[in-house]
């Protein structure tokens, strides 16, 4: 399974946010029992992102 256009497209705004804020981007992980994206920022920043492309943070 592999994530959705939406997800992509989400994964690529969050991550460019991140380093317009010159926060690391540690983790990246796709969990594919749940199909969401979760990505840790910095520290403590987790985002997860949904199959239709919506996040959470």
């Amino acid at each position: 399974m592999e994530p959705t256009a939406e997800q992509l497209r989400e994964l690529y705004r969050v991550c460019v946010m991140a380093s317009n804020l010159l926060q690391p981007i540690n983790v990246v992980r796709f969990d594919e029992r749940v199909k969401r994206i979760f990505v840790l920022v910095g520290e403590t920043i987790e985002i997860e992102i949904y199959p239709n492309g919506r996040s959470i943070i």
